[in-house]
């Protein structure tokens, strides 16, 4: 059990108070008329910074050993022991981040037990994932070497729970520094000549929890004290990510902005942890068999995601209303109940069209809060939680799964301008779970040359109509697709890998507001407008 949250100043819960109706989450209007998602094409909002679209790879059950890397020797295609066809998935969605070695992993690695001959690499207990002995075989250089393959940037998860600030200090020069320092000399050692980069360093992972159960107080003095040490070594510029609140901790968020310091703030960010489920957290739910409760009462508390990013960033706000601290929600996906026979400690789950839709719900509000909002990772990238992939440990076969779609749907999104789009329903929303949740769910935004809207339409049964109404710019083509299944828990195996893939939308049609969109139920869509 943690210790209770720190106590809100009074001022700054008068202010949730005062926020907590309104702008904290995702609202639809009413009309009279059909459903329409108006976009203003020609009012561009704050840029959607890529690494909203970010990963998470932990070494936890099958992400790693198995999913990522198999070893030089596996008869599996691989470079350098790492799967060639994982690479080429995730190069696909232009992956821009992957984050590592946790998670709560984090807080019980050293990192100089992951270098040099492997042969000669310490054995160390994975207390956290299933109790097992891992032999430090994927460590530093061959992380460093995966996000090369993915032609991404690294994300690097240092020890605060278990590690030192020397141990810390030392890892970035290792990672960083090229002339002939003591680390760097270390790496040169260990085959690597030139530094990598390392634009982004987390200071600890979850140390309200298994990151070493500290008060928020005792934390914020201890993530200014590591920061410090966490060195820009020659032209490598680090983000230093504060381990930020469990949910609704806003108490954890402000004794984090108060401990920062201004003008020249101790760490750059500080993070957000959130998990979707069905149920309480000792009985999740089953990712592939729930009832349409289930359904709406899952997609409710995907819906809170957006309030939780509104509501940190007031806290936010108050202390940087420059805007200077990002906020990084490091961890979010769903969370279900392992599926059956498997080991409970790999977290490994399945993922249907419901998944697809918590992430583009997700991905609505991540979107309306590009201002703040510096970078998300879904919890994880492979054979781990609401994974983009999982692969087969008999056959080996690779399944791209229905959540994977929608990040490659959206990746247009990446970098582009927010541009507002207003959801107008002729209905009341569903209220579930005490929230509102409205059938549709949007969002847009614009190169300047094309715009990208996605659709959710969130109603497990019925499809729906509705009008793109389209403003500010003139279109002069446009192209669309859509992402669903036969049934709600549909899903993708080694013997139907294309149950759920996106397939062209050719419901669309030319409307005097712009355009008319016919949606099945339970979908995801995406419409790329040619602007003139």
């Amino acid at each position: 059990m943690t210790e209770p949250a720190p106590t809100l100043t009074s001022s700054l819960a008068s202010t949730l108070r005062a926020s907590s109706s309104g702008a904290t989450g995702y609202r639809a209007g009413r009309t009279a008329g059909p459903a329409r998602v108006v976009v203003d094409l020609d009012l561009p909002g704050a840029t959607i910074n890529r690494h909203v679209y970010g990963h998470f790879a932990e070494h936890l059950g099958r992400c790693i050993y198995g999913g990522f890397y198999v070893g030089e020797d596996s008869e599996q295609p691989n470079t350098r022991g790492i799967r060639d066809d994982v690479v080429a998935a995730l190069r696909a969605l232009n992956i821009p981040n992957l984050r590592w070695p946790g998670g709560c992993f984090a807080d019980e690695y050293h990192w100089k037990d992951g270098i040099g001959p492997r042969e000669q690499r310490p054995r160390m207990v994975n207390s956290h994932w299933g109790d097992v002995v891992e032999d430090n075989s994927f460590g530093t250089h061959e992380f460093m070497d995966l996000v090369e393959l993915l032609g991404t940037e690294a994300y690097v998860n240092g020890n605060v729970g278990s590690g030192s600030v020397q141990e810390m200090s030392e890892w970035i020069e290792y990672l960083t520094r090229a002339d002939d320092s003591p680390m760097a000399s270390l790496r040169r050692e260990n085959g690597r000549d030139e530094p990598w980069k390392v634009p982004f360093f987390g200071i600890g992972n979850e140390t309200w929890g298994c990151g070493g159960n500290m008060l928020a107080e005792e934390y914020a003095a201890l993530a200014r004290q590591y920061s410090t040490y966490v060195r820009d070594h020659a032209d490598n510029t680090v983000t230093r990510i504060a381990a930020g609140a469990n949910v609704d901790d806003y108490g954890w968020t402000e004794a984090l902005m108060r401990g920062a310091g201004k003008p020249n703030f101790s760490y750059q960010a500080i993070s957000l942890h959130y998990y979707t489920m069905s149920g309480p957290w000792e009985d999740k739910g089953s990712a592939t068999a729930f009832t349409e409760d289930e359904w709406y009462l899952t997609l409710s508390r995907a819906v809170r995601a957006e309030e939780l990013v509104a509501r940190h960033a007031t806290v936010m706000d108050k202390y940087d209303p420059e805007k200077k601290v990002g906020l990084v929600f490091d961890e979010w996906g769903t969370w279900w109940n392992v599926e059956p026979g498997t080991n409970p400690g790999f977290l490994y789950q399945q993922n249907t069209v419901r998944d697809a839709l918590v992430a583009s719900v997700h991905f609505d509000g991540f979107h309306r809060h590009a201002d703040r909002l510096l970078m998300a990772n879904i919890a994880q990238t492979v054979n781990v939680l609401q994974a983009m992939i999982l692969t087969d440990p008999e056959s080996g076969a690779l399944v791209l799964t229905p959540t994977y779609h929608v990040f490659e749907m959206n990746k247009g999104h990446q970098d582009a301008a927010a541009l507002d789009a207003h959801v107008l329903l002729p209905e009341e929303p569903r209220t579930v779970d005490g929230r509102e949740l409205p059938a549709i769910s949007a969002s847009a935004s614009t190169t300047g040359e094309t715009a990208l809207v996605s659709l959710s339409n969130l109603d497990a049964s019925e499809a729906r109509t509705l009008v793109l109404d389209l403003r500010g710019r003139e279109v002069t083509g446009y192209s669309a697709r859509v992402l669903t299944g036969e049934s709600t828990g549909a899903h993708n195996s080694p013997e139907h890998p294309e149950a759920v893939a996106p397939v062209e939308l050719t419901a669309i049609r030319e409307h005097e507001r712009g355009l008319e969109v016919d949606l099945p139920a339970h979908s995801f869509a995406t419409v790329e407008l040619q602007l003139g």
